[in-house]
């Protein structure tokens, strides 16, 4: 089937730089041998653009699947996944492409950086795969790199960086191409406390400056004080909703 698309999102007269999310319905089920796991049952949820929403729920959840469906990393059993009017779990495999180079960035709980790279090679890394030249993704990578306040780290390696200097990089990585929606899974659980409240906090930032949609999960309750809206996941559905003031 194609992919199906409905108006952009706008506010004031103007385009908003977030993207929205939108499941309707959602299933994902795992086969492990002889049983069938339902990581996501029926799942429905709207989220704006320009929105911080966090998910929490015990492991087992749903919460991962979640990440990976709206990040078009996984497909849906049943139902459907609309980011920015492109329904995920149908369209063709050089969209979801598209989706995750363009429109996303991806903060995970154990950095991913590549150890033989320095910090601002490690940023660089999803610009060469969008084909960007050399000085303009040199000179994007110093910048966000300065942005979360690493601009004396540039040349170092992942091993001499502490745990919250290489989630700032992580988190400048996921910038690298101009995302629109940030999805981040356990961001501080790697962290100490005060790290993680300092991550959080940049985060917070950065979603206002770039005007980014963000969607996190976590087991850490301090991560969803900084949340418009908290959700807590059971069984791949919704049980309780907390709106932040």
């Amino acid at each position: 089937m194609a992919a199906r698309l409905c108006p952009a999102h706008t506010l004031g007269g103007e385009d908003m730089a977030g993207s929205s999310v939108r499941m309707l319905g959602l299933v994902r089920e795992y086969r492990m041998g002889e049983e069938t796991i339902r990581a996501l049952d029926g799942f429905d949820l709207t989220v704006s653009c320009g929105e911080f929403v966090v998910v929490m729920g015990p492991s087992g959840s749903g919460k991962s699947t979640l990440l990976h469906l709206v990040g078009g990393l996984d497909r849906p059993t049943a139902g459907e996944v609309w980011v920015d009017g492109i329904e995920l779990g149908s369209c063709p495999e050089r969209e979801r492409i598209h989706h995750r180079r363009e429109r996303v960035g991806f903060i995970f709980q154990s950095f991913y950086l590549l150890a033989a790279y320095n910090a601002q090679e490690n940023v660089e890394v999803p610009m060469m795969l969008a084909a960007v030249p050399l000085r303009p993704r040199r000179e994007r990578a110093r910048t966000l790199l300065e942005q979360v306040g690493l601009a004396r780290r540039l040349a170092h390696r992942p091993a001499q960086l502490s745990a919250g200097e290489q989630q700032r990089v992580a988190i400048a990585r996921a910038l690298a191409n101009h995302p629109s929606l940030l999805l981040a899974d356990e961001p501080t659980g790697n962290l100490d406390s005060r790290t993680g409240q300092e991550i959080m906090g940049l985060l917070q930032g950065l979603r206002r400056e770039e005007g980014l949609t963000l969607l996190v999960v976590t087991h850490d309750s301090m991560v969803a004080s900084f949340a418009d809206r908290v959700l807590h996941l059971r069984d791949g559905q919704i049980v309780r909703q907390e709106d932040r003031p």
